[in-house]
């Protein structure tokens, strides 16, 4: 953009564009070059659930003035900052637009997640020769752990004997580090426990007992970003209810009807979570199924029928491929019934066990809007999913009561089947009701929507994880 050298760009980060979304902050400015590397980071709070959109603008910043805004427009790009996270190694390379008939260069985007001290202690310890403190028994002794310094290296440790009425008496106390209680990796460590009152009034006082660390073992805690970005993918598929329970789809009062102003509560349901999800699917490809209708030409009902009417491939290219399916069938198949699930989850599932070393993860969404017919089937089928790398939400809509779906969720009881017990809590059930904004603003709706429905897939993604051993893969440094 310079008459006699080459640009001085520099960037500036925002959110969408809107009075409520201000700058979040401004790169440093490199001189006479086009192919600038920031050094400048931003830290941002990330939230797998939401959709957090971010506009990055690119300028040639003039050496006469210092204000950003007075400057060579160069082009600016639109990502969402899951996008980001989800990309290969949290790598993300997007084409500068804003300048017509212009080549605006790309823009290369990082992700790294900044946390504190991710080691999980695990310690045995016993004591001996306690202080007796009480008058007909011994002391119920217990320890409590204090930092004595800013960055916990130091810890102070007092023991206390607990009394029945809920009071504690000090029996002693004793100081060790990080470093020391380590070394019981390799032998036990001894610490004399010390009553500073005791030592000071009993000139023969020695101390008020031992305590004995007998092991020391540290783990590291792995997150969700740890895992995607060393390269586990999310895979999602959908299953839409086509039974003849949801009225007739030309119908105004029908639960699939779409009038030209806005989407039926289905694929707001739809887009509302794969919108999300697929900045965490890097083909966005996603297999898409109906249940519940009579299929032409011969009338024969299916409970797991590709919404692409392809049996060989089921897959949608994006989230707008669904949405055309789903329209695309709805003018085709006869609505039916009865209302089963089990079908489908149990095709989710013998996808995700072909493949459970933690590289792939699958999350069905199941969108519905009446009573289950199959739910022993269902509760087998989740106890069998429950072991496997996948996840299930389930979405009411309509009016109908869903007390049924309460019970798949797993909150307060774990599901059951014929003895066995699910090895992870895998559903997550929401009515869609709760979620509609009493001003009609669907944006609004399909934002609270999707915060609810995905804010326990990073949880349940690690706890498989967890339970498998399995770790993440090492992000490539380059």
């Amino acid at each position: 953009m310079d008459t006699f050298s080459k640009s001085d760009p520099g960037m500036a980060g925002t959110g969408p564009p809107s009075p409520l979304s201000p700058q979040f902050g401004r790169t440093e400015v490199i001189d006479n070059t086009l192919n600038p590397d920031f050094v400048r980071k931003f830290v941002l709070d990330y939230y797998f659930e939401e959709k957090q959109n971010l506009r990055f603008d690119v300028y040639n910043v003039d050496s006469k003035s210092c204000s950003i805004y007075k400057q060579d427009f160069l082009g600016q790009a639109f990502v969402a900052l899951g996008e980001v996270i989800g990309s290969q190694r949290g790598r993300l390379e997007r084409a500068l637009t804003g300048v017509p008939g212009k080549r605006c260069g790309t823009i290369l985007l990082l992700a790294e997640e900044l946390s504190n001290c991710r080691d999980i202690v695990t310690m045995q310890l016993c004591a001996n020769k306690l202080d007796k403190k009480d008058f007909f028994g011994k002391s119920d002794p217990f320890l409590v752990f204090y930092r004595s310094n800013e960055d916990g290296t130091t810890v102070k440790i007092d023991v206390y004997d607990w009394d029945r009425d809920g009071s504690h008496d000090f029996i002693g106390e004793f100081a060790t580090s990080y470093r020391e209680l380590s070394r019981a990796q390799s032998q036990f460590t001894v610490y004399e426990v010390l009553n500073p009152r005791k030592k000071c009034k009993k000139k023969k006082y020695v101390n008020s007992g031992t305590v004995t660390l007998l092991s020391f073992s540290v783990e590291s805690e792995f997150t969700f970003v740890d895992y995607i970005r060393g390269g586990t993918q999310l895979n999602f598929t959908v299953a839409i209810d086509f039974t003849a329970s949801n009225g007739m789809p030309s119908q105004p009062t029908s639960l699939h009807y779409a009038s030209p102003y806005q989407l039926s509560a289905y694929a707001l349901a739809l887009k509302a979570v794969g919108e999300i999800i697929q900045d965490y699917d890097s083909d966005k490809l996603f297999p898409a199924y109906g249940f519940g209708a009579k299929l032409p030409p011969d009338g024969k009902i299916s409970h797991q029928f590709p919404l692409n009417n392809n049996e060989d491939n089921p897959s949608c290219n994006g989230i707008e491929g669904v949405l055309e399916s789903y329209l695309q069938s709805l003018r085709t198949v006869q609505l039916y019934g009865p209302t089963n699930f089990a079908p489908v989850i149990n095709q989710v599932a013998g996808t995700a066990a072909q493949v459970t070393d933690g590289s792939q993860y699958h999350v069905l969404l199941i969108i519905t809007d009446g009573v289950i017919s199959d739910m022993l089937q269902t509760k087998e089928a989740i106890v069998t999913a429950s072991a496997l790398p996948m996840s299930i939400i389930i979405v009411g809509v309509g009016p109908a009561e869903f007390d049924a779906m309460e019970e798949l969720d797993g909150d307060e009881v774990r599901v059951s089947s014929r003895g066995r017990y699910a090895e992870r809590d895998i559903v997550q059930f929401v009515p869609f009701r709760d979620y509609v904004d009493d001003s009609g603003n669907q944006v609004l709706s399909m934002a609270r929507l999707a915060k609810d429905v995905l804010a326990e897939i990073p949880e349940q993604l690690l706890s498989y994880m967890k339970t498998r051993d399995i770790k993440p893969r090492r992000a490539d440094p380059q």
